[in-house]
Parts: structure tokens; C-alpha cells; sequence
């Protein structure tokens, strides 16, 4: 069984970085300063198989564990880190979602479409006023007959514009109520439901980051994801998952970074040899990878963990906290090797300095992520 895992590892990792290379990497600069979200990669990547990586075969998806998905993750992160979030959002919340909670008509209607990448996916959980503190969300569901009408707006959502269906989790309670939200599949076209103000960031610029806005939006009681009042309870289990996708992302970033500064620093000569006989690039290299080998160590055991049906909880807390650590340490001594032309826009590293950031912030901050680890730790 380990030995089959091993060889679709391979398969996988070399079938995304060849697509990578020939379809990704000659448009990254590009997509990045236009901020440029590229729907048609992600179709491309839906042809490839990895929109769907988790889905089963049945559903139209390739049917494979974490572990595939995870390099999956890693080989496109290493080439630009926004594209691997962007798959990982589709994959790990909004397909996922409805995959582990969506009853038998709600999978067939949207897993094959959002497994071949025709559809994108969002997931609307954050609020422009409750980002952690999700208990307390404003967005409003009233019951109405066979009908929930929706009020209020999420933010940061990834795919806010382009998606074409986003799972969304209102508040169907009294606030801080564990029981209190209830998650919603919704269409792109449904009547009432909008995109807002798409973000202008830092990084990862090829992700589309934009508002979802809700005003008297009528969701049929049959785009109900699981039980009413479950949605929260839900969306603690998804980001288990989830967190394991943003530690592989963090996991690619700092890889990429590595190499380029790796090759770089053989490269680059100063008094007469390559900067990386001075010992003092040389230890900064040895840092770095030691620090990728731990992260790969903590991601993949929580991709194992999670093949195996266990409780994630505290290991995708871990790897996430560490792995989007480790990216930034190591993004940042890329640059430092790197040197003025680390400062740059001529070499890659200073957008893996931009990027990395956001593995420390996006599903669960770090500190949200030492919260999680101290609750489990201390149980």
C-alpha cells in the first residue's frame, strides 16, 4: 500500500511540475503585478485531475488521499504560490465541504463539476468585523417558508468573483451559539448574491481575494448543507483539513525559495569564488533546509494522520503554525542572500518574500494556530 502511495506521489509530483513549468511559470510575473486570476489554468488543472484530487472516482474526482494532495500543493507552491492557494481553497473548503456534509443530490449536482474544474469554488466563513472570532458573524439566515433569506457580507474569500458556486455558513442562531450557524451551497446567479470589492494585496496577487455580499438572498432549504445549526461544528472540521493545505502551501513557498537562493548563491561570485563557500551563506543554507526537512516531516504526517480517518486537530494546528513560520524565515533569508537583487522584481524570491506572509494568517492565524495547540496539548 505504502509503496502504491509512494508511486502516485511521484506521478503526481511530476505531472504538476511539468504543467507547471510549461503553463504557469512564464505568466508569473505577469498575473502578479496585473493581478491577474487565471480561470483558465485552473480549468487546465481540473483536466490533470488535481480540482478534485479528494474526490472520489465516482463523483468525477481521482479519488486519491492527502498525501497526493499535498504534493500536489507543494509543486505548484514552489513555482507560484498563488496558484496553489487558489487550488487549495477549491479543494480543501468548498468541494470538501461538500463532500464530507453534502447529501447524495447535493454531491451529484456539484463534485463532478467542481472536480473537472468547470466550476470554481469559494467558502465564505470570515467577516469584515469577526475574522477569528467567527462565532459572532453578522451574516444573517431567516427561515421563510421553504426558503432561508440571507443578510450581510463575508470577506477575504478566495474566488469572491469568478466562483461559480461558494459555500457559505450564516448565522441561524443566537450569536456566540456553537449551534447557532448553518452552512448554505449558493449559486453564483442566485438573486441577491453579489461580489464586492475584490483586494488589492501584498502577495499572492493571482489568487482572487474579494467580498461576498448577501441583500434578501432566498436559498431553498434544499441547498442546506447537513443538519441547520451544524455549520460551525462543520467548519471546525474543514479547517483541520484545511490547515493541512495552507501548511503545503507554506511547505512550496519556502522550497522555492530555498532553490532559487540554492542556485543563486553557486552562481553569484564575490573576492574571487561563490558566495556560497563563505560560511556565512553556507550556514544560512543549512538553516533553511533544515527547517524545510522538519516542515515536511510535521506536513506529511498530518497528511498520513488524516488518510487514516484520525483526528487532526492538533497535527494540521502544528504543521500549519510551523510550516508558515519556517516560510517566512526562510523567504526572508532567501532575499538576504539574494542581496540587492533579492529587492528586485528581476528574480523570483522577493514575491516568495510577499506571499509567505499570508500562510501565517489565512485559516487561522499563527497565534489562532498556538491556541488550538495549547487547548489540545492541555486537554
Amino acid at each position: 500500500m505504502m509503496a502504491e502511495i509512494a508511486e502516485n506521489q511521484e506521478l503526481i509530483a511530476q505531472s504538476v511540475r511539468d504543467f507547471a513549468a510549461r503553463l504557469i511559470q512564464p505568466h508569473v510575473r505577469a498575473w502578479d503585478e496585473s493581478q491577474y486570476f487565471p480561470v483558465e489554468i485552473f480549468h487546465q488543472l481540473g483536466a490533470l485531475g488535481v480540482m478534485g484530487i479528494l474526490v472520489p472516482e465516482s463523483y468525477g474526482g481521482a479519488g486519491l488521499g492527502y498525501r497526493e494532495y499535498v504534493t500536489a500543493i507543494v509543486e505548484l507552491s514552489k513555482v507560484d504560490p498563488s496558484i496553489g492557494l487558489s487550488m487549495a481553497a477549491h479543494n480543501s473548503l468548498c468541494t470538501n465541504h461538500i463532500l464530507m456534509f453534502g447529501n447524495e443530490t447535493q454531491k451529484q449536482n456539484y463534485l463532478p463539476k467542481l472536480a473537472s474544474g468547470e466550476w470554481i469554488g469559494a467558502w465564505g466563513l470570515t467577516e469584515p468585523n469577526t475574522g477569528s472570532d467567527a462565532g459572532n458573524m453578522r451574516t444573517v439566515a431567516v427561515k421563510d417558508g421553504e426558503y432561508w433569506v440571507l443578510n450581510g457580507a463575508k470577506n477575504f474569500i478566495t474566488h469572491g468573483k469568478s466562483g461559480n458556486v461558494a459555500v457559505v455558513i450564516a448565522r441561524t442562531g443566537a450569536p456566540g451559539d456553537k449551534r447557532g450557524a448553518t452552512a448554505f451551497i449558493i449559486e453564483r446567479n442566485t438573486p441577491g448574491f453579489s461580489a464586492g470589492k475584490k483586494e488589492d494585496k501584498l502577495g499572492m496577487r493571482a489568487s482572487e481575494t474579494a467580498e461576498l455580499i448577501f441583500q434578501d438572498c432566498r436559498i431553498h432549504e434544499s441547498q442546506v448543507l447537513g443538519e441547520v445549526g451544524e455549520g460551525f461544528i462543520q467548519s471546525l472540521k474543514i479547517l483541520d483539513g484545511g490547515r493541512i493545505s495552507i501548511a503545503a502551501l507554506s511547505l512550496g513557498t519556502a522550497i522555492g525559495a530555498y532553490e532559487a537562493a540554492l542556485a543563486y548563491s553557486k552562481e553569484r561570485h564575490q573576492f574571487g569564488k561563490a558566495i556560497s563557500q563563505f560560511q556565512a551563506i553556507a550556514f544560512k543554507l543549512a538553516d533553511m533546509f533544515t527547517e524545510i526537512e522538519a516542515a515536511k516531516l510535521l506536513v506529511y504526517d498530518a497528511a498520513d494522520r488524516k488518510d487514516r480517518g484520525e483526528t487532526v486537530t492538533l497535527q494540521s494546528a502544528t504543521a500549519k503554525y510551523y510550516a508558515s513560520e519556517v516560510s517566512v524565515r526562510v523567504a526572508n533569508d532567501a532575499v538576504q542572500i539574494f542581496g540587492g537583487y533579492g529587492f528586485t522584481k528581476d528574480y523570483p524570491v522577493e514575491k516568495f518574500y510577499r506571499d509567505c506572509k499570508l500562510c501565517t494568517i489565512g485559516e487561522g492565524t499563527s497565534e489562532i494556530q498556538k491556541l488550538v495547540i495549547s487547548r489540545e496539548i492541555l486537554k
